[in-house]
Formats: C-alpha cells, sequence, structure tokens
C-alpha cells in the first residue's frame, strides 16, 4: 500500500479502487468548513463577553470568513484546475488550519476578525477543490451518488456545528471552537496524500487572471455590500460596494464574453439546466441559513437552551437530510432533476409556511416538524442541482465548476443572513415597542432591547437584579416606613421585569413568523421558476444536449481535453 497516491486520476485507466476512501477525506475536509460558520454562532455569545465585543465586531467576526470565501473561489479553482486539485486541497486545509490556530489566541476583535478572514481563504480553496476532486475521481456512472453524499455532508454539519460547539463549550472556553478544526485538517491532510489521487487539467492554457480577478472584485464587494447594508446602514461603504459590484460585473461579463479562454464563460447561463440548478441552489441557501440564523436564537434565548442542548435540537434536520438524498438518489433517475429540484423546493417553503404559526407559548415541539422538512428539502434539492452543475463542466474545469455552485451557495447564504436577518431585527424592535408601549421603561433600556433579543433578556434580567437588591435592602431596613416603600418599589421592578422578559420573547417569536412569511414568498416565488426553468426528462442530468452543449463548448481548444475519467 503505497503511503503517497501518485498516480493521476487522468491517467487511470479503470475506476480509481478506493474513491470511496478518497470521498470520505474530501466529505471531511468538507465538514470543517462548514462547521466553521454554524459553530460560531454558539460561542458567539461567550466570545462577545470575553473580548468584549461590540455588535459590529461579532457580525465581522461571523462575516469576515464569509467575504474571501465567496469572492476567491472562481480563481482559487482555476488554479486548481492548472495546477494541481489535490494541491489546492492540501494548501487550503493548511491555511484554513494555521488560521484557526490564529484564532484560538486572539485576544481582540482585530485579530479574530483577521484569523476569521485567514480560515475564509483556506475554504476557498478546500470547497471547489472537493468537488473537483471528486469529478476526477468518479467515473460518471457513479458521480451522481458519490455527489448526493457530499450534499448530505453539507447538511450534516449545518445542524452538527452546534452540537460540537456547545459540547467543547461545556469545560472549555470559545478557542477550543478554534482549535477543533487543526486536528480534523491534519486528519483531512495525512489522509489526502494517501488516499485522493492527483488531478488536473487536461490542457496547460494560460489562466485568464484579469476574468479572475474581476471575479474577485465584484463577488467580493457584492457580499460586502449584502453584510454592511442591512446590518450597519446604507452608508457611503455600502452603497461604494454596491456601485463596485455593478460595474465589477459589467465589465466581468463583457470580459468573458470576448476571451478566448475565459475563466468562466457566461454563457452556460444561457442553458435552462445550468441557469435553474444555480438559481435553485443559491434560493435554497438562502432559506437555509436565514432560517438557522433565527432558529438558533430562538432555542437559545426564548426557549432557554444552552449551547449544546441547542445543537442536540437541530440534529432532526441532519437526519432528515441524509432521508432526503437516499430519497433523490432513487428518485432523480426515475423522475428528472426538474420534479425532485421542484418537490424539495416546495418543501423548504412549507418548512418556513409552518414556522409562521410560531408565537410566545410555542415550545421546542412546534419546531421539529419543520426541522424534519427542511432537511427532507435539502436532500431532495441540493445533490441533483450540484450534479447538473459540475456536469455542465468539462473534466479540464471541474474546479471552476465546483467554484460556481459554491459560490451560488455562499451567495444565497449571505443574502439570507442579511435579507432575513434585517427583517428579523425591524420585526423585533417594532413588536417589541408595541408590547412595553405605555411602560415606565426609559428610552435608554428600550433602545438597548431592540437591538437582540439577546439584548432585550439582559434588559429584564437588569431589571430584576435592581428588583432583587432593593428586596435586600427592604429587609435589612431599620424605618418600617423606608422598608415598605423599598419592598414596593422592589415589587414593581420584579414584575415590571417578568413583563419585560415575557415582551421581548412574544416580539421575537412574532418576529421569526413574521420572517418565516417573507421567507416562504421568497422560496415559493423562487419554486415556481426554477421549476419553469429546469427542463423536463429522467436522463442524467450530468449530460448537457443542444443548447446547452453550445453554451458550454469553448470558444477555442488550443490542446484536446483529457476526459478519459469519463
Amino acid at each position: 500500500m503505497r503511503l503517497v497516491m501518485t498516480e493521476p486520476a487522468e491517467r487511470m485507466q479503470r475506476p480509481y479502487a478506493r474513491r470511496w476512501w478518497a470521498l470520505l477525506v474530501l466529505c471531511l475536509s468538507l465538514l470543517i468548513i462548514v462547521m466553521a460558520n454554524t459553530a460560531l454562532t454558539v460561542a458567539a455569545p461567550e466570545m462577545t463577553r470575553d473580548l468584549g465585543l461590540s455588535s459590529a465586531d461579532l457580525q465581522w467576526v461571523i462575516d469576515a470568513y464569509t467575504v474571501p470565501y465567496a469572492a476567491l473561489m472562481l480563481l482559487l479553482g482555476a488554479i486548481g484546475d492548472k495546477y494541481s486539485r489535490r494541491g489546492a486541497l492540501v494548501l487550503g486545509l493548511v491555511v484554513f488550519g494555521g488560521g484557526a490556530v490564529f484564532g484560538s489566541l486572539a485576544d481582540s476583535a482585530a485579530t479574530v476578525i483577521a484569523a476569521r478572514a485567514v480560515m475564509g481563504v483556506g475554504a476557498a480553496l478546500i470547497m471547489p477543490a472537493t468537488l473537483s476532486l471528486l469529478a476526477a475521481t468518479f467515473p460518471r456512472a457513479e458521480r451522481a451518488k458519490a455527489i448526493t453524499l457530499w450534499t448530505a455532508t453539507a447538511g450534516l454539519a449545518i445542524a452538527a456545528g452546534p452540537v460540537v460547539a456547545g459540547a467543547l463549550l461545556k469545560d472549555h472556553g470559545w478557542a477550543s471552537t478554534f482549535l477543533i478544526n487543526v486536528p480534523v485538517a491534519a486528519v483531512a491532510l495525512v489522509a489526502a496524500f494517501a488516499l485522493v489521487p492527483p488531478s488536473r487539467a487536461g490542457h496547460q492554457d494560460r489562466i485568464d487572471y484579469v476574468g479572475g480577478l474581476l471575479s474577485v472584485l465584484w463577488t467580493g464587494s457584492l457580499v460586502y455590500m449584502i453584510i454592511q447594508g442591512p446590518h450597519f446602514g446604507w452608508d457611503t461603504k455600502a452603497v461604494a460596494a454596491a456601485a463596485v459590484a455593478g460595474a465589477g460585473l459589467v465589465a466581468f461579463v463583457l470580459w468573458e464574453l470576448r476571451h478566448p479562454r475565459p475563466i468562466l464563460d457566461v454563457r452556460r447561463f444561457t442553458a435552462r439546466r445550468f441557469a435553474g440548478a444555480n438559481l435553485a441552489v443559491a434560493l435554497f441557501f438562502l432559506a437555509v441559513f436565514g432560517a438557522f440564523y433565527y432558529l438558533t436564537q430562538h432555542l437559545q434565548f426564548v426557549l432557554g437552551y444552552d449551547a449544546l442542548a441547542t445543537g442536540v435540537r437541530m440534529l432532526p434536520l441532519a437526519g432528515a437530510v441524509f432521508v432526503g438524498s437516499a430519497l433523490t438518489g432513487y428518485l432523480t433517475p426515475r423522475v428528472g432533476m426538474k420534479w425532485t429540484v421542484s418537490a424539495g423546493m416546495a418543501g423548504g417553503t412549507a418548512a418556513l409556511a409552518l414556522l409562521t404559526r410560531v408565537d410566545g407559548t410555542s415550545s421546542y415541539g412546534d419546531f421539529v416538524a419543520p426541522l424534519i422538512i427542511l432537511g427532507l428539502a435539502i436532500g431532495l434539492a441540493l445533490s441533483p442541482c450540484t450534479d447538473a452543475i459540475m456536469g455542465s463542466f468539462p473534466e479540464s474545469e471541474l474546479g471552476v465548476g465546483g467554484a460556481v455552485n459554491d459560490t451560488s451557495l455562499e451567495l444565497g447564504g449571505s443574502l439570507g443572513i442579511a435579507i432575513l436577518g434585517s427583517l428579523l431585527s425591524t420585526a423585533y424592535s417594532d413588536r417589541l415597542s408595541d408590547a412595553v408601549a405605555g411602560s415606565r421603561l426609559p428610552a435608554s433600556a428600550l433602545a438597548t432591547a431592540q437591538d437582540s433579543v439577546g439584548a432585550g433578556y439582559a434588559v429584564a434580567q437588569g431589571i430584576g437584579t435592581k428588583a432583587r437588591q432593593l428586596a435586600a435592602q427592604a429587609a435589612h431596613a431599620t424605618d418600617p416606613h423606608q422598608a415598605a416603600q423599598l419592598k414596593a418599589q422592589a415589587g414593581q421592578l420584579a414584575q415590571g421585569a417578568r413583563q419585560m422578559k415575557d415582551a421581548v420573547g412574544s416580539a421575537f417569536a412574532d418576529a421569526v413568523a413574521h420572517t418565516s412569511l417573507v421567507g416562504a414568498v421568497i422560496l415559493g416565488v423562487g419554486t415556481v421558476a426554477v421549476a419553469l426553468l429546469l427542463p423536463r426528462g429522467t436522463r442524467r442530468d450530468a449530460e448537457p444536449t443542444g443548447a446547452e452543449e453550445a453554451a458550454q463548448e469553448p470558444k477555442e481548444t488550443k490542446e484536446p481535453v483529457d476526459d478519459r475519467v469519463n
């Protein structure tokens, strides 16, 4: 048994014997980069207290990962195609692990934000490499099954992140949620050399670096605008980012249309299967990431579960993802991706619609059905879309194909957190203001409580603490009249604390219901659009014909593409 796998996937005359072990390595690599975001949502409160983060600091701790992740994937995917897909994976694991160590040692907002950005660069190397290596290693007959397992891993990571973080935070600080990535990345790195065959494109054309840099410019600016505008207001920074994103996108499209070997042939988007699959991925993750953002807050703050208990209660979603993935593996070859993707998106719409019934009296049981339905929907819809996107690229551009799929995913997720998160914040603030109207709550306290559900409960807790202090003073007062006054004030404050706590919980629950309605409408309209866009047919989704072939055919080929993996 070789310690290092040296035979390139493209030169193998038969399917690679250890390809399923290689898939395990790729899925392990995928697991840690997805969990890096979902785990942080659970560790955020302790990190905020320890580092004294402002709300703006915390937002950028979370999103500093997203900007380089989304912006760099296309360019790094093309570089991996040309030089080494396994090399991109290995380098990404090293950078990601290094960023995790840096983050665990951070003692300020600036350093932890920088560490998260470094991890985002590593993730931008890893994510497209996992898909391109999967497609290069597996014969086309098995590729859909492998992609299904890859997609199920992403679904598992979404739910597993809070569980792992919660378990670590029981006995360790927030730094452990960074450090846990290091041994996993090390294992994946060693296993990549032993089990994953090297792979690269069969041609040696020069990379379209201008197109790549334009893609970095417009994608990075767009993600920055999505984060900056809704969360911090449409100031000069947000407006400038929007202008740069728009101009950069136009320049990118025009350049790619004229370049003889573009980094991404934008004509592919005229193919209905390709365009529909990308739209479905973006819309689906808009809904999933947006819902995950407010569901974890509701479980932690309103229902009072700790970090670990919150993660455990998200596990029905992960289990349902695997069931949905098994269903799509059986159904898609028989009825076609149009129906499985449409059914999955309709299921996601139904899950969000069920969440519109949430109110201040809702318990965890009211969330179980939506979580299960959402998990089934993820499993049904996403792997056929990923298979269709990857199948639209020749073997020489698998890294670019993976980057396109992952960019759609990341843009959708960023939009979901920005749009639905902003709606949630506005709805919560308005409903809390209405709920406490007529009370004697100081304006400054109300403004603090309106900032977030966590801040609202902190205000209620502060009022309760003041009530207990007055009650203690009353118990030790020697003047009966003063004791009576203090006791009366303590009673009023205690009642106010209970009312404030109830108002915060009710306002946030109503905001969840309102935001879920908007999310259901967005995903419902998107479901109809995707259903109309995707072509009919039960043939292999990865085998484009007609207009799709024309859309994906390179305009100029200097050397024949090595496609012996097929």
